[in-house]
Formats: structure tokens, C-alpha cells, sequence
């Protein structure tokens, strides 16, 4: 492991900014090599990008609080090794992240590990039945809006969520 310099910033080239004196330090190619592997939305210029893509994606999102027993779970029609979760009121289904499916899993007891190696018609019906014979309760469920509905996640009812637009806004103008 190579040893890690500090070094004191060079005075700012300009108001707002601080100059990158390139002569110190040492050059790494992991760091450029792991940003190029990003995808699309994941990779910014700058970080007025950065905030411009988090806020645009916060503007597709929400949070709703729902009853676990009033979630439905079925195999998607189209391709049937997904899941796709109807939610009370939706227009359409919304695929849940893997950290979303498991935190549907912990809430019903069941382990995520297991249900994801299970044909998703079995992790299904097995996750319905968690949902439906499980001690009802209510979620906070944020879904977000990018070409498909996505339920990123599912907390308790009263859980607070600070968004990355948030984070980074006071940094990017």
C-alpha cells in the first residue's frame, strides 16, 4: 500500500475555485479507470452535473405510506425471472432494488439471500404470503420514475429522508 501525502492547497486560481498543482502527488489510474467504468448517471464533469442529475431524479420520486398487506407480488409478464410489486393506488407496477426486495424480505421475516436464488414466481408467492399473513404494518415506500418505476426503498412510516439534491446543492452553485 503506498503512503498518502497531504498536501496544502494551492491559493484559489480564481474566486470559487482551487488550482490542482499536478506536479505534486503521484498520478493513479485506478481512480480514472473506476470513473470511466461508471455508468452514464453515474459519472459527472462537475459537480453542477452531479446536482442537476440528483435533483432531477428527486423530482421524479416520492414517498407514500402503504399497508404491507395491501402490496401485491407477482412475476413480471414479460420477463418472468423479475418481480414487479403493485402498490395501493399505482397506475403501474414498480420493480423493486435489491436493497428494497430485501428489506420487503426482513420485514416479513424471510431471508433475502434465500428468496433471490428461488425462480421469481417461487421468491413470489413466498414473499406474498409473507405480506398478506404477516402482521400488517404500515411503509414508507420512495419510488423514483427513470423509464420504468423503481421502489428504491421501504422504511417504517415515520422515516425521514434527506436526498442527495440536498447534500449536494450547497456544494454545486
Amino acid at each position: 500500500m503506498g503512503v498518502v501525502e497531504v498536501l496544502d492547497p494551492v491559493a484559489p486560481a480564481r474566486a470559487g475555485g482551487w488550482k490542482v498543482d499536478v506536479s505534486r502527488g503521484e498520478r493513479n489510474g485506478r481512480v480514472s479507470s473506476e470513473w470511466f467504468n461508471r455508468p452514464d448517471d453515474e459519472r459527472y464533469l462537475s459537480l453542477d452535473d452531479l446536482w442537476a442529475n440528483v435533483k432531477g431524479r428527486s423530482e421524479r420520486s416520492r414517498s407514500r405510506v402503504v399497508q404491507t398487506a395491501d402490496i401485491r407480488v407477482e412475476a413480471a409478464r414479460d420477463n418472468p425471472e423479475r418481480l414487479h410489486l403493485m402498490l395501493p393506488k399505482a397506475q403501474e407496477p414498480v420493480a423493486p432494488t435489491h436493497w428494497a426486495f430485501g428489506q420487503l424480505a426482513s420485514i416479513v421475516g424471510a431471508p433475502a439471500s434465500y428468496l433471490r436464488q428461488l425462480p421469481a414466481p417461487l421468491a413470489g408467492i413466498n414473499l406474498q404470503y409473507g405480506l398478506t399473513n404477516h402482521r400488517a404494518e404500515q411503509v414508507k415506500t420512495f419510488e423514483t420514475e427513470d423509464g420504468r418505476t423503481e421502489l428504491r426503498a421501504v422504511t417504517g412510516p415515520d422515516y425521514g429522508r434527506y436526498l442527495n439534491s440536498q447534500a449536494v446543492s450547497p456544494l454545486a452553485h
